[in-house]
């Protein structure tokens, strides 16, 4: 598929302990910590965040319509 063949990532011990850590390092790096939000979590919160501080207004007002003399 991709990567080194497994003849070539055990042809030496070195090169075998290079590929086991590096392998490890992805799953750690790829793993989110316990109490870490999502992406969207993060965004519907901030969605949420910035919809209570807007105020609705209470008529909405067409803005292409023609002024009323």
């Amino acid at each position: 598929m991709f990567g080194p063949k497994i003849t070539t990532v055990f042809k030496s011990r070195w090169h075998a302990l290079f590929w086991a850590s590096s392998v490890l390092l992805t799953a750690y790096c790829s793993v989110p910590a316990e109490n870490e939000q999502s992406d969207a979590e993060q965004v519907a919160a901030l969605v949420a965040a910035a919809n209570q501080h807007q105020k609705t207004p209470e008529h909405h007002a067409n803005p292409w319509a023609k002024a009323s003399p």
